[in-house]
Protein backbone atom coordinates (compact mmCIF):
# COMPACT_ATOMS: atom_id res chain seq x y z
CA UNK A 1 0.00 0.00 0.00
CA UNK A 2 0.96 3.52 -0.84
CA UNK A 3 2.00 5.78 2.38
CA UNK A 4 1.52 9.30 1.49
CA UNK A 5 2.44 12.35 3.71
CA UNK A 6 -0.34 14.25 2.51
CA UNK A 7 -4.06 14.98 2.22
CA UNK A 8 -5.47 11.82 0.14
CA UNK A 9 -8.73 12.59 -1.61
CA UNK A 10 -11.35 9.12 -1.93
CA UNK A 11 -13.06 9.20 -5.57
CA UNK A 12 -14.98 6.54 -5.55
CA UNK A 13 -17.45 6.30 -8.54
CA UNK A 14 -20.63 3.94 -9.09
CA UNK A 15 -20.24 4.49 -12.78
CA UNK A 16 -17.16 4.85 -14.62
CA UNK A 17 -19.22 6.41 -18.03
CA UNK A 18 -19.04 10.07 -15.93
CA UNK A 19 -15.83 12.42 -15.73
CA UNK A 20 -15.35 13.38 -12.32
CA UNK A 21 -14.90 18.03 -12.46
CA UNK A 22 -13.64 19.96 -9.34
CA UNK A 23 -11.25 22.29 -8.08
CA UNK A 24 -8.91 21.83 -4.62
CA UNK A 25 -6.20 24.39 -3.40
CA UNK A 26 -3.02 23.01 -2.91
CA UNK A 27 0.29 24.53 -1.38
CA UNK A 28 4.02 24.61 -2.28
CA UNK A 29 4.66 20.83 -0.28
CA UNK A 30 0.99 19.35 -0.42
CA UNK A 31 0.12 16.42 -2.18
CA UNK A 32 -3.51 15.59 -3.36
CA UNK A 33 -4.41 11.67 -4.31
CA UNK A 34 -7.43 10.94 -5.92
CA UNK A 35 -8.64 6.83 -6.34
CA UNK A 36 -10.56 5.73 -9.45
CA UNK A 37 -11.74 2.64 -10.11
CA UNK A 38 -11.16 1.44 -13.54
CA UNK A 39 -12.04 -1.41 -15.12
CA UNK A 40 -9.07 -2.87 -17.38
CA UNK A 41 -7.80 -1.88 -21.17
CA UNK A 42 -10.11 1.62 -20.24
CA UNK A 43 -8.31 5.23 -21.73
CA UNK A 44 -8.38 8.12 -19.28
CA UNK A 45 -7.42 11.86 -19.32
CA UNK A 46 -7.07 14.14 -16.70
CA UNK A 47 -7.18 17.49 -18.13
CA UNK A 48 -6.13 20.19 -15.16
CA UNK A 49 -5.47 23.94 -14.91
CA UNK A 50 -3.43 25.73 -12.01
CA UNK A 51 -4.08 29.10 -10.66
CA UNK A 52 -2.18 31.63 -8.49
CA UNK A 53 -3.82 33.04 -5.41
CA UNK A 54 -3.40 37.21 -5.92
CA UNK A 55 -3.33 37.85 -2.30
CA UNK A 56 -4.12 41.69 -4.01
CA UNK A 57 -7.23 40.90 -5.12
CA UNK A 58 -8.15 38.07 -3.12
CA UNK A 59 -8.92 35.69 -6.06
CA UNK A 60 -7.08 33.67 -8.21
CA UNK A 61 -5.37 34.44 -11.62
CA UNK A 62 -3.62 32.30 -14.18
CA UNK A 63 -0.45 30.97 -12.96
CA UNK A 64 3.38 32.20 -13.56
CA UNK A 65 5.45 30.94 -15.82
CA UNK A 66 7.48 27.77 -15.13
CA UNK A 67 4.49 27.00 -11.93
CA UNK A 68 3.22 23.53 -12.89
CA UNK A 69 2.14 19.93 -11.59
CA UNK A 70 4.01 16.96 -11.19
CA UNK A 71 1.29 14.00 -11.85
CA UNK A 72 1.81 10.52 -10.54
CA UNK A 73 -0.46 7.45 -11.66
CA UNK A 74 0.06 3.93 -9.98
CA UNK A 75 -1.49 1.01 -10.90
CA UNK A 76 -3.65 -1.23 -8.32
CA UNK A 77 -0.62 -2.97 -8.12
CA UNK A 78 1.27 -0.18 -6.75
CA UNK A 79 3.68 0.28 -10.11
CA UNK A 80 3.96 3.66 -11.97
CA UNK A 81 2.47 4.20 -15.22
CA UNK A 82 3.08 8.02 -15.45
CA UNK A 83 5.37 10.11 -13.48
CA UNK A 84 6.44 13.61 -14.98
CA UNK A 85 6.07 16.99 -14.88
CA UNK A 86 3.88 19.19 -16.94
CA UNK A 87 3.10 22.78 -17.54
CA UNK A 88 0.51 24.98 -15.84
CA UNK A 89 -2.52 23.16 -17.87
CA UNK A 90 -2.15 20.25 -19.90
CA UNK A 91 -3.52 16.70 -20.40
CA UNK A 92 -2.66 13.78 -18.92
CA UNK A 93 -3.58 10.46 -20.91
CA UNK A 94 -2.76 6.71 -20.30
CA UNK A 95 -4.55 3.16 -20.43
CA UNK A 96 -5.59 0.96 -17.65
CA UNK A 97 -4.11 -2.59 -18.13
CA UNK A 98 -5.17 -4.24 -14.76
CA UNK A 99 -8.54 -3.65 -13.25
CA UNK A 100 -8.89 -2.16 -9.81
CA UNK A 101 -8.11 1.09 -7.74
CA UNK A 102 -5.54 3.39 -9.80
CA UNK A 103 -4.03 6.34 -7.93
CA UNK A 104 -3.52 9.84 -9.41
CA UNK A 105 -1.47 12.11 -7.28
CA UNK A 106 -0.97 15.60 -8.36
CA UNK A 107 1.74 18.56 -6.91
CA UNK A 108 3.72 21.59 -7.58
CA UNK A 109 7.07 21.47 -9.17
CA UNK A 110 7.14 25.55 -8.02
CA UNK A 111 10.71 26.37 -6.30
CA UNK A 112 10.59 28.51 -2.93
CA UNK A 113 10.24 31.54 -5.22
CA UNK A 114 7.10 31.79 -4.73
CA UNK A 115 7.15 29.54 -1.13
CA UNK A 116 3.36 29.43 0.87
CA UNK A 117 1.08 30.77 -2.13
CA UNK A 118 -1.74 28.60 -2.77
CA UNK A 119 -2.66 27.36 -6.23
CA UNK A 120 -5.82 26.64 -7.01
CA UNK A 121 -6.01 23.41 -9.36
CA UNK A 122 -9.24 22.41 -11.77
CA UNK A 123 -9.44 18.65 -12.24
CA UNK A 124 -11.74 17.28 -14.94
CA UNK A 125 -10.88 13.22 -14.76
CA UNK A 126 -12.93 11.41 -18.06
CA UNK A 127 -12.89 7.66 -18.19
CA UNK A 128 -14.08 5.59 -20.95
CA UNK A 129 -16.29 6.98 -24.13
CA UNK A 130 -16.81 9.84 -22.33
CA UNK A 131 -12.25 10.60 -22.79
CA UNK A 132 -13.49 10.56 -26.70
CA UNK A 133 -13.38 13.41 -28.71
CA UNK A 134 -15.91 12.53 -31.06
CA UNK A 135 -16.14 16.18 -32.90
CA UNK A 136 -12.63 14.98 -33.47
CA UNK A 137 -13.22 11.68 -34.45
CA UNK A 138 -15.83 12.74 -36.92
CA UNK A 139 -13.86 15.12 -39.02
CA UNK A 140 -10.97 12.80 -39.19
CA UNK A 141 -13.26 9.76 -40.38
CA UNK A 142 -15.74 11.69 -42.22
CA UNK A 143 -18.41 10.02 -40.43
CA UNK A 144 -21.48 11.13 -41.18
CA UNK A 145 -24.62 12.14 -38.02
CA UNK A 146 -25.59 8.30 -38.33
CA UNK A 147 -22.71 6.92 -38.71
CA UNK A 148 -20.68 8.94 -35.93
CA UNK A 149 -24.13 7.51 -33.29
CA UNK A 150 -23.52 4.54 -34.24
CA UNK A 151 -19.72 4.60 -33.09
CA UNK A 152 -20.99 6.62 -29.84
CA UNK A 153 -23.85 3.25 -29.24
CA UNK A 154 -20.50 0.81 -29.75
CA UNK A 155 -17.98 2.68 -27.70
CA UNK A 156 -20.97 2.62 -24.91
CA UNK A 157 -21.78 -0.85 -25.09
CA UNK A 158 -18.14 -1.67 -25.02
CA UNK A 159 -18.12 0.30 -22.02
CA UNK A 160 -20.85 -1.43 -20.54
CA UNK A 161 -18.79 -4.97 -21.02
CA UNK A 162 -15.94 -3.59 -19.78
CA UNK A 163 -17.57 -2.21 -15.99
CA UNK A 164 -19.66 -5.62 -16.24
CA UNK A 165 -16.45 -7.91 -16.38
CA UNK A 166 -15.09 -5.33 -13.50
CA UNK A 167 -17.95 -5.76 -11.28
CA UNK A 168 -17.17 -10.02 -11.87
CA UNK A 169 -13.72 -9.40 -10.70
CA UNK A 170 -14.42 -7.20 -7.76
CA UNK A 171 -17.13 -10.03 -6.58
CA UNK A 172 -14.73 -12.94 -7.47
CA UNK A 173 -12.21 -10.83 -5.44
CA UNK A 174 -14.71 -10.40 -2.78
CA UNK A 175 -15.26 -14.31 -2.25
CA UNK A 176 -11.79 -14.94 -2.30
CA UNK A 177 -11.50 -12.70 0.44
CA UNK A 178 -14.40 -14.17 2.41
CA UNK A 179 -13.52 -17.75 2.05
CA UNK A 180 -9.97 -16.83 2.89
CA UNK A 181 -11.17 -15.18 6.00
CA UNK A 182 -13.49 -18.08 7.37
CA UNK A 183 -10.67 -20.61 6.79
CA UNK A 184 -8.66 -18.48 8.80
CA UNK A 185 -11.24 -18.09 11.36
CA UNK A 186 -12.22 -22.04 11.15
CA UNK A 187 -8.44 -23.36 11.62
CA UNK A 188 -7.86 -20.51 14.70
CA UNK A 189 -10.93 -21.69 16.50
CA UNK A 190 -9.70 -25.28 15.86
CA UNK A 191 -6.06 -24.63 17.32
CA UNK A 192 -8.33 -22.65 20.43
CA UNK A 193 -9.85 -26.08 20.69
CA UNK A 194 -6.74 -28.29 20.24
CA UNK A 195 -4.62 -25.95 22.99
CA UNK A 196 -7.75 -25.99 25.40
CA UNK A 197 -8.34 -30.02 25.21
CA UNK A 198 -4.41 -30.74 26.02
CA UNK A 199 -4.27 -27.95 28.58
CA UNK A 200 -7.40 -29.67 30.37
CA UNK A 201 -5.63 -33.64 29.79
CA UNK A 202 -1.69 -31.80 31.22
CA UNK A 203 -4.19 -30.54 34.06
CA UNK A 204 -5.83 -33.61 34.77
CA UNK A 205 -2.58 -35.41 34.70
CA UNK A 206 -0.77 -33.57 36.67
CA UNK A 207 -3.18 -33.27 39.39
CA UNK A 208 -4.14 -37.03 38.92
CA UNK A 209 -0.21 -37.57 39.81
CA UNK A 210 0.24 -35.23 42.52
CA UNK A 211 -3.13 -36.89 44.05
CA UNK A 212 -0.75 -40.62 43.87
CA UNK A 213 1.90 -39.02 45.43
CA UNK A 214 0.02 -37.24 48.01
CA UNK A 215 -1.43 -41.13 48.47
CA UNK A 216 -4.81 -39.15 48.12
CA UNK A 217 -6.03 -41.70 45.72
Amino acid sequence: MLKYHASIFLVFLCALQFGTGLYFHIGETERKCFIEEIPDDTTVFVNYKVELFDPRSGGFMPSSPGVGMHVVVRDPDDKPMVSRKYSSEGRVSFTSHTPGEHVICMYSNSTAWFSGTQLRVHLDIQVGEHAIDYANVAQKEKLSELQLRIRQLIDQVGQITKEQNYQRYREERFRQTSESTHRRVFWWSLTQTVVVLIMGAWQMRHLKSFFEAKKLV
